[in-house]
């Protein structure tokens, strides 16, 4: 049996963060931060995060040296270009 999954607000995302809401919503448009869902086709349909995509994204933030840090941000500028 699959386990249950566990969806987050944009709020409870960004508390778990410690960042403020509006952070998130910049993320999205920017193709940024943890991947979420969008619970409908309207343009007011709420977004959930699955929680374990979260954790799965703060993870992969996880960085042992600032020149790890450095080459990871142009490695994502050299994509998005």
């Amino acid at each position: 049996m699959k386990p249950a999954v566990k969806l987050l607000t944009n709020i409870e995302v960004a508390d778990m963060l410690g960042i403020k809401p509006n952070t998130l919503e910049i993320w999205r448009v920017k193709g940024q931060g943890p991947k979420f869902k969008k619970m409908g086709r309207v343009k007011q349909a709420p977004i959930r995060y699955d929680e374990a995509e979260v954790l799965a994204w703060l993870e992969a933030q996880t960085c042992a040296s600032t020149s790890q840090y450095t080459a990871r941000n142009q490695l994502a500028q050299l994509e998005a270009a």
